[in-house]
């Protein structure tokens, strides 16, 4: 029987026969010791022919249906015309060697060759692989090496490339600003409140908010210039005529010290600026939350938009918080807390970034482990569903926060929760009724109802069959009874 093997290079398909075919399918010491042979090697493997790619994009078109284990024309035509036929009423007479077992299996449900992949092939292909250059003299001089390059530098660039529709990218930069901005505001404020208040002291106990106050700071200014004229622009940043009063009154008793115009002019230049980093985080959060709407609804309907976007941010994408257990979810975020109880063999932590949801902190202290372990389950549910549907929808996650809070009653009152199954039909059910689709939802469990349902018909049909005739009329009676 005649061994061929196919080798695709980055200059085209080449094939080639195994003389020995025998002793190489049955001696895998000597095929790599025949490796490191350059004439022994040559004897044995011959070249059957060759196809070279004709343009670049060509070999990249190539290179990428081989990575996908699917069969180009151009490979299709090339086995065909080099490969001896095989007649459909005989087996036959020649096996065809591959190096990957999924191109091996797509080569033969398409075109009837059989393949096979073994360490064997993986050797020969090996030897292929060094003395190519032997076998096509074109590529000798380093051709080859140059034709690796171009097509590695193209298919890398082509894998690597940034997916326009991957909108969980802005997420995780739109969540990881905002935490930046938190920790710089806060910062700010702190300043704001410090360098203001040695002017006007009596401001920091009147106004606690720190927006507010920025707000204040930089309308009134000096304190010696603000009067009754003012009050009215006064009253719409607090929003109380009554606290815009008691500012006015303590400006004019206040103990705080004088300071000059380009003082002033300063603090007045940092208040304005604190004041529009706060607008920008305000609008930056509206955008987050927008984003979370199309790309992960259920996720953040389920367990809010910012603890959300954090564990999307932590996974590293919404496809790889997918792919994530329960178990994974439940601690992200708690990484150094758990391979330091792992190290000390202590307690393992209880949650992770889910801490921040508000059932947890909902729940009692002997039960936050409990509910975070739930709601881990239905955030990777959520997020599976969020991933793999085509139509963004918050129905699943607004169920699966009720489970959750049909949970935390059960700690309380011993309530039964409904069950996951039950729920998954009843939002399919519904979306199926939405769309204007008649089909039964397909679920485990109904499939396994219908079954049972119809194999208990089945029974009762037989057994109505067996016996007497009184009989089996009462049990068709019973049964149209049933049915009606």
């Amino acid at each position: 029987m005649s061994f061929f093997v196919l080798y695709e290079s980055a200059s085209g398909y080449a094939l080639l026969e195994v003389m020995e075919a025998e002793e190489v399918g049955s001696l895998l010491e000597e095929v790599q010791q025949a490796v490191l042979d350059p004439q022994r090697f040559c004897r044995t493997v011959k070249l059957k022919g060759f196809q070279p790619f004709t343009t670049a994009e060509n070999a990249l078109e190539n290179v990428n249906a081989i990575s996908e284990q699917i069969v180009t024309d151009d490979l299709k035509n090339f086995l065909e015309m080099n490969l001896p036929k095989v007649k459909k009423s005989k087996s036959a007479s020649f096996q065809l060697g591959c190096i990957e077992p999924g191109l091996a299996s797509a080569i033969q449900d398409r075109l009837g060759f059989p393949c096979r992949s073994d360490e064997t092939v993986k050797e020969i292909i090996r030897g292929i692989r060094v003395h190519f250059h032997r076998f096509v003299k074109e590529l000798d001089g380093g051709v080859g090496e140059k034709a690796q390059l171009g097509l590695g530098h193209s298919y890398s660039r082509a894998k690597v490339k940034m997916n326009p529709a991957r909108s969980d990218n802005m997420i995780i930069q739109s969540i990881c600003l905002l935490d930046q901005l938190d920790k710089d505001l806060n910062t700010f404020a702190m300043r704001v409140r410090e360098w203001y208040c040695w002017h006007f002291p009596e401001l920091r106990e009147l106004v606690k908010d720190n927006y507010m106050f920025a707000r204040c700071a930089a309308y009134i200014k000096d304190r010696a210039a603000f009067d009754e004229e003012k009050l009215p622009g006064l009253n719409e940043i607090v929003m109380d005529e009554e606290l815009a009063a008691a500012i006015l009154k303590a400006s004019r008793h206040s103990m705080g010290m004088d300071a000059s115009p380009v003082d002033m002019s300063n603090i007045v230049t940092f208040c304005e600026r604190m004041v529009k980093l706060a607008e920008y985080r305000r609008d930056l959060y509206a955008y987050l939350v927008d984003k979370m709407g199309i790309v992960a609804p259920n996720l953040a309907a389920l367990i809010g938009d910012t603890v959300g976007a954090r564990l999307i941010s932590k996974a590293g994408s919404l496809t790889s918080l997918a792919k994530c257990p329960a178990s994974t979810v439940q601690i992200l975020g708690a990484e150094k807390a758990l391979f330091r109880a792992l190290k000390t063999k202590g307690n393992t932590p209880k949650y992770g970034i889910i801490y921040h949801s508000t059932f947890i902190g909902r729940a009692a202290a002997k039960n936050k482990g409990r509910i975070s372990r739930v709601l881990a389950n239905k955030c990777a549910i959520a997020s599976r569903i969020d991933s793999f549907s085509d139509e963004p929808s918050t129905k699943y996650g607004d169920e699966l926060r009720e489970q959750v809070e049909e949970r935390l009653k059960f700690y309380d009152t011993g309530e039964a929760p409904r069950k996951n199954i039950s729920v998954m039909e009843k939002v399919a059910a519904e979306i199926a009724r939405e769309g204007g689709e008649i089909a039964e939802v397909c679920t485990p469990s109904s499939q396994k109802k219908k079954k049972k349902r119809e194999r208990k018909e089945e029974d009762e049909d037989a057994v109505a069959a067996v016996d007497d005739a009184p009989s089996s009329k009462k049990k068709k009676k019973k049964k149209k009874k049933a049915t009606a």
